[in-house]
């Protein structure tokens, strides 16, 4: 189990070194998109850097299990994880620091292939 800061519920690790995830929803939309299939390694924690994509869990939410983009390292192998569609803020903003628990390695199907880098910032007024 992995607990990023005392006082919070555990984290659990994924079950297997290499494990394959199913995305559900719009959340990081347009690098993947609802039914895409991806291949994830198992990770450490504090072994991921910004711009990485992760399988991440909240300490908040141990049982929520979410495919984000990292945006920062956070203390204690923590980090602030946010979806590439700035519309759904089912992330850190929402949720607190989590814990990334696997790092995507690519997009098994429907479009076999590495994952695009993250979406321009779009300037604020």
């Amino acid at each position: 189990m992995i607990t990023p800061r005392p006082g919070e519920r555990p984290v659990p690790p994924l079950a297997g070194a290499w494990v394959v995830a199913r995305v559900s929803g719009p959340s990081m939309s347009p690098t993947v998109r609802h039914g895409d299939r991806l291949l994830v390694r198992r990770v450490r924690a504090g072994r991921v850097a910004p711009g990485d994509v992760v399988l991440a869990r909240f300490p908040a939410r141990p049982d929520l299990l979410v495919v984000k983009r990292v945006h920062a390292l956070l203390d204690g192998g923590a980090v602030d994880v946010r979806g590439d569609n700035p519309l759904v803020t089912d992330d850190s903003r929402a949720f607190g620091p989590a814990v990334a628990v696997g790092r995507v390695v690519g997009r098994l199907s429907p479009r076999p292939g590495r994952l695009r880098p993250p979406p321009p910032v779009q300037p604020t007024a």
